[in-house]
């Protein structure tokens, strides 16, 4: 599975809000997205609890794998842009 490294952009890291968001794209993608902290078990990126137990803040880097490219690339992007900003 295809995986990239990203830092988590959010201000207050991947809570409720943009693991919210996360989630909801990865549902909409309809392939299965897994995060990761770097060194860590992943998480099934479609369940915003699951990536809430990741306890990722601000600056954490998170490996991001999907079968998809276009679906790797467009989590990738969502975690490592500021959800709270929006």
């Amino acid at each position: 599975m295809p995986s990239t490294t990203v830092t988590v952009g959010s201000a207050v890291g991947l809570h409720a809000r943009p693991a919210t968001i996360i989630a909801e794209a990865v549902a909409a993608a309809e392939t299965p997205v897994t995060l990761a902290v770097a060194g860590g078990e992943p998480v099934d990126a479609g369940s915003a609890l699951m990536i809430m137990t990741l306890g990722a803040e601000k600056g954490t880097e998170i490996v991001v794998s999907a079968d998809d490219q276009a679906t790797l690339d467009t989590i990738a992007e969502l975690v490592a842009k500021d959800l709270d900003a929006e």
